[in-house]
Parts: structure tokens; sequence; C-alpha cells
């Protein structure tokens, strides 16, 4: 047989046209392994985690921070102590009023934050002597009994004594019911801590002898504290007779004078006392150097 004739219809056809493509072939089945179980479906991809609650703080995913840990110690806690509160302070001591009395400041935290007050123009001792005044936070702290108040008398000069002039000698000061020789650093430590007592009950502290130059023993005008011939601080105990002995290793000019002591605590406060009537803690002599 010979060729199939082809009509002109089919010569005149535009042949730059593509044909049509096949129909798309359906899916394979799902494969089966080994055992002929069907494969497992294809993994997804896991949701969206929701994100950790904040504790109502903007601090993302961070933990919150633990809780501050309270200091048990009262001598290094910031917080005053219930126990500690002297109610008394709230009393200004006119309940009933009191003619020619003055009422006290109150307070109800014991003053611990009295310095505060003044803290702009007035600087915290702090433990240094500053000379142009200051507010000093420190407690006055332990006070004696009646029966272990300090009391102190010169030995030499005394009273009314006629010494030569320009003579070393040794200052005496008899003392009692007073534990001397023991202080602190006056650079550092200045009223810088409490009173406090020994076991027998004595304060804890050092004395001090300090002379004035006077016109004359019947001087009565004022002495400045900021003038005076000698000063010094005694750093050892008394001896085995109760004196504290200081050497005037010059002696004095030819002149009259006035010796007094000043007893203090370790951290050179002035000794304080339990009572408000009371003899002096100290003592003054008035002598002549010739």
């Amino acid at each position: 047989m010979g060729d199939p004739k082809i009509s002109s219809h089919q010569l005149g056809a535009d042949t730059s046209k593509k044909a049509p493509a096949p129909p798309k072939k359906a899916a394979p089945p799902p494969k089966k392994n080994d055992a002929g179980k069907k494969a497992p479906p294809p993994k997804q991809a896991p949701p969206n985690k929701a994100p950790p609650p904040t504790n109502g703080k903007n601090n993302g995913n961070k933990p919150p921070p633990p809780p501050a840990k309270t200091d048990t110690d009262p001598q290094s806690s910031l917080t005053l102590l219930p126990e500690v509160v002297a109610k008394g302070f709230l009393d200004n001591g006119q309940n009933p009023p009191v003619k020619g009395q003055t009422a006290s400041t109150t307070s109800k935290n014991n003053y611990i934050n009295f310095c505060a007050k003044t803290l702009s123009t007035v600087p915290l001792t702090n433990g240094k002597q500053v000379t142009g005044g200051s507010c000093n936070p420190t407690p006055m702290g332990m006070i004696p009994s009646v029966e272990h108040m300090p009391a102190a008398k010169f030995n030499f000069p005394r009273n009314t004594d006629v010494i030569n002039a320009n003579v070393p000698f040794n200052a005496s000061l008899n003392i009692a019911n007073f534990q001397t020789g023991v202080f602190t650093n006056a650079q550092k430590t200045y009223f810088a801590a409490p009173q406090t007592l020994n076991a027998q009950g004595q304060i804890i502290g050092h004395t001090h002898i300090v002379i004035e130059k006077l016109t004359a023993l019947n001087q009565i005008l004022p002495t400045d504290p900021g003038k005076f011939f000698y000063f010094k601080g005694v750093d050892g105990p008394v001896n085995e007779f109760g004196e504290a002995l200081a050497l005037v290793s010059t002696g004095v000019p030819v002149g009259f004078y006035r010796m007094c002591s000043i007893n203090t605590s370790a951290n050179h406060a002035p000794v304080v006392g339990p009572i408000a009537q009371h003899g002096s803690f100290d003592d003054c002599a008035y002598f002549t150097a010739k």
C-alpha cells in the first residue's frame, strides 16, 4: 500500500503551535516498606510555643529575682528593732505643763534619722574631729549605775599649791570607778561608738589632763577652750595606787594655772552618768608657778 494522502488543510496548518500538555498522572500509591507497612506521614513543623509567663514584670524570659535576704544580726541590720524603740521618747515632758520648763523634742524611731534634718548644711561627724561643727548619729550607749559613777581628784599639783617654774613634774590624778587606758584612733573614730561598761559595771575609757594659763588665781573671766598651755591624753591604765600620770616635761613658766581632767569613753566622748544630780566626774586644781 502507498503512503496515506495528506489533505491540503493539513499542509496549511500552523506548525508553530505546541501540542497540548499531556494529562497529569495520578500520584503513585504510597510505597510500602520492607515489612509491607505503609510509610509514616511526613513530619510537620512543631507548633509555636506560647511565651513563658513574665510574672507581671517586663523581664522577658528571665526568672524573677530571689527574695532579698533578711539580716538577722541586729548589730549589722539597718532596721530598727521594735523591742529597742523607746516609747518614752514620745513624751515631751510637759504633761502636765511645768512653768519655766522647756518641752523636749519627741521621736517615734529613737531619732535614727535625726541628722537628716540638717545634712544639707551640717556634715556627719563620721569619726572625724570636724572643727566647723557636725551632727553625730552615734547613740550614747551603756550608762553605769549610781554606784559605779566615776570620780577623780588631783593628787599633784593640789589646789593652791605653789610649784617651781620650768621644772618637769608628773601631773597626778586619783581616779575611782573608771576603767582607764582604753582609747581608739581619735582621727578616724572620734565619737564613732557608744559608751560601754566592763564586767564590773564601770565605764571603759581614758582620761586627759589639760593645763590653762590664768591671769590670776581669782580670775573670773571664762577661759578660751581653744587655747591651753598643756594637753595630754593618758594612754595607760592607772597605776597600783589608782593614779593616772602625765609628764609635763618642760614644767610651766612663772604664772597662775588651772589644771583639769577630762574623763571620756574609749571613743573620746565625755563620760555620761545615770542621773542628773551628781557630783563632778572630773576635777580641777588651781596652782601657782614661781
